[in-house]
């Protein structure tokens, strides 16, 4: 058996789209962790880059099963004496649903060097999606206007 070493020309980048209305966070988060790894590949390796972008829309609308509402907390620390911070999720959700989303999808990629990579290619977004100008296929168009002259 041969073992295929994934190259930059071999991987090819998809737009994904995941309404987070009525999801379940985690559920939400390990689906676009999954496709942000690229483990729905073929040509999946864990020490290439080689996932997919993600965009989540609708991510004040997301659930949370059991008591978490009230009783999951978000810490961090400045560094300073004193510095520690904690905010609920119910808070979080008013002011930031975005983070709850980034957060979740974060704690459930590898902890390496490609874990900022992979966090770059995902959008959470509030509401409705903007649809990114990468996305927008301008090249098919050209090709359809090309064969009528």
């Amino acid at each position: 058996m041969k073992t295929v070493t994934v190259k930059a020309s071999d991987i090819k980048r998809e737009w994904h789209t995941i309404d987070a209305s009525d999801e379940v966070l985690g559920k939400l988060a390990a689906r676009a962790a999954n496709l942000l790894m690229g483990k729905h590949k073929p040509l999946f390796a864990r020490n290439a880059d080689v996932g997919d972008f993600v965009v989540v829309t609708n991510a004040a609308k997301i659930q949370v099963t059991g008591n978490k509402t009230g009783q999951k907390m978000y810490h961090s620390h400045s560094g300073y004496p004193g510095g520690l911070k904690t905010v609920s999720l119910e808070k979080l959700m008013e002011t930031y649903p975005e983070r709850v989303i980034e957060h979740a999808v974060k704690g459930m990629l590898p902890k390496n060097h490609l874990n900022a990579k992979m966090m770059k290619r995902l959008r959470v977004y509030k509401g409705e999606a903007r649809i990114p100008q990468a996305k927008a296929k301008a090249p098919a168009a050209k090709a359809e206007a090309s064969p009528e002259k």
